[in-house]
């Protein structure tokens, strides 16, 4: 183990090694009982996507230790498996309904894109061309995208259905009365109370630097729920069983034909999108905590071989029957605890790999648990908010387009195509004013064009 991870080479030890991939494991469980919870409502069932979910981060996180030797585990991403869902359950009302087939074709298709992206290393050039700003904007409103969904299913926040349909009817003029469109739910619900129990609890744990507080704060919400009798076990477990039934899985559930007749082409590139920043991100934070980049040569060695894994993950993850796999950033909390090896990625993912015959337990999570843990994760990603320059308005209202349009209009793909738009509009200008100097990449011009073109002649559905 010493040669192959470079162990004292790189300052660390198995015993390091393993108790970071255990801390790391422990920071990142909340998505086995979260992604099921968000992606059973577009169709895809519980059991198979919790398997999907702990076989995938098992593997790619695996796939990351022995073949990069990089401390970084990856699962199905937050954020970009609401977007997932979101997207087949809006389809639904509308003339071209699309499939969780079709969704998980769509997530297959831009893994094949981010292989293609990666051998190439324009992967590298599209994250030049976008603006720091709106790398972050985009973090932070995916972050926000998040938190709306925590709050909706926690019951926390409502829609005021009068006034809804009030602006509806006149064509989204404001109408002036007692209700708002969004407002606070009822304290005489039991969702929302154990939601607020779990947000308080992960909150005091995460003030504290309690390693996993995500996990924990769910773990102590729901032991809470059943001693109170808030979660009915005999109901949560029934049709669970200890041994995995990998016949609930959606494996290799493809639906070609009926991606390119509905024509998923934005949502795929949203997903490629998204991604592409989401992992860069992780990566390079991830590598300089490390020490990783301390020998720049190596690290980028080092960072273009994680992305190569991160872009199979994508696809291979679908091919299980889940959404997106990436790196996580809670991967940082095992580098803390002196995680330098690629063993601390493969500790994480054998956890991942026994977690399969916990679905019984699992099961057991209430909703106001995990729609806590997606509030939370929404704080924590607001924290890029502070990298955005809201002095200078070239940067500031590009970027406030992308953050706030993300949530209110409920769809990440709506945020990235103004915050684009608008910063090639405005940037432009300010040039030719000379206002200022303004960097507009040439990829930035074709990506404004497209998607002037998408909303012009597809619509803005």
């Amino acid at each position: 183990m010493n040669s192959f991870f470079r162990l004292k080479e790189l300052g660390t030890n198995v015993k390091t090694e393993i108790m970071a991939g255990i801390t790391t494991f422990m920071t990142m469980a909340y998505i086995l009982a979260v992604n099921p919870m968000i992606l059973e409502p577009a169709g895809l069932n519980w059991t198979g996507v919790f398997l999907a979910t702990a076989l995938a981060a098992g593997i790619f996180s695996i796939a990351m230790g022995l073949f990069v030797n990089f401390p970084v585990a990856l699962a199905p991403g937050m954020g970009l498996n609401a977007y997932f869902a979101s997207v087949i359950i809006a389809s639904a009302a509308t003339d071209t309904p699309i499939s969780p087939a079709m969704g998980l074709t769509a997530v297959f298709i831009s893994g094949i894109i981010f292989i293609i992206l990666t051998v190439t290393q324009i992967r590298q050039m599209l994250i030049t061309a976008v603006p720091d700003s709106l790398k972050h904007a985009i973090t932070v409103g995916i972050g926000l995208f998040i938190a709306i969904i925590g709050l909706k299913n926690s019951g926390l926040m409502t829609i005021a259905v009068n006034s809804f349909t009030d602006i509806k009817a006149n064509s989204f003029t404001p109408v002036i009365g007692p209700e708002t469109v969004i407002q606070l739910g009822s304290f005489h619900n039991e969702t929302v109370v154990f939601t607020i129990i779990a947000l308080a609890l992960i909150a005091i744990l995460m003030v504290l630097k309690f390693p996993g507080a995500i996990l924990f704060g769910i773990l102590g919400t729901t032991i809470i729920a059943l001693l109170t009798g808030h979660v009915d076990v005999k109901e949560k477990f029934e049709g669970k069983t200890w041994v995995p039934d990998f016949s609930k899985m959606d494996i290799w559930h493809f639906d070609f034909a009926g991606v390119f007749e509905v024509g998923l082409i934005t949502v795929i590139l949203t997903f490629t999108f998204v991604e592409l920043f989401d992992t860069f991100g992780t990566l390079v934070g991830t590598a300089n905590r490390a020490g990783i980049m301390k020998n720049p040569e190596e690290g980028k060695k080092r960072i273009g071989k994680a992305m190569m894994v991160d872009a199979i993950g994508v696809g291979g993850g679908a091919i299980l029957g889940t959404s997106t796999v990436t790196a996580y950033v809670e991967s940082s909390a095992g580098i803390a605890q002196g995680g330098r090896s690629g063993l601390t990625a493969i500790t994480t993912g054998i956890c991942f790999l026994f977690a399969i015959f916990l679905s019984p337990l699992v099961s057991l999570v209430p909703d106001s648990a995990t729609a806590a843990a997606l509030i939370i994760v929404g704080v924590l990603m607001m924290q890029s908010v502070k990298e955005i320059d809201f002095s200078d308005l070239v940067y500031g209202i590009p970027a406030f387009f992308t953050l706030a349009l993300m949530p209110f209009t409920y769809s990440i793909a709506n945020g990235i195509s103004f915050g684009i738009v608008s910063y090639v509009l405005l940037a432009s200008v300010a040039n030719l004013a000379g206002k200022g100097k303004y960097k507009v990449h040439w990829l930035m011009w074709i990506l404004a064009i497209l998607i002037i073109c998408r909303y012009v002649f597809m619509g803005g559905e």
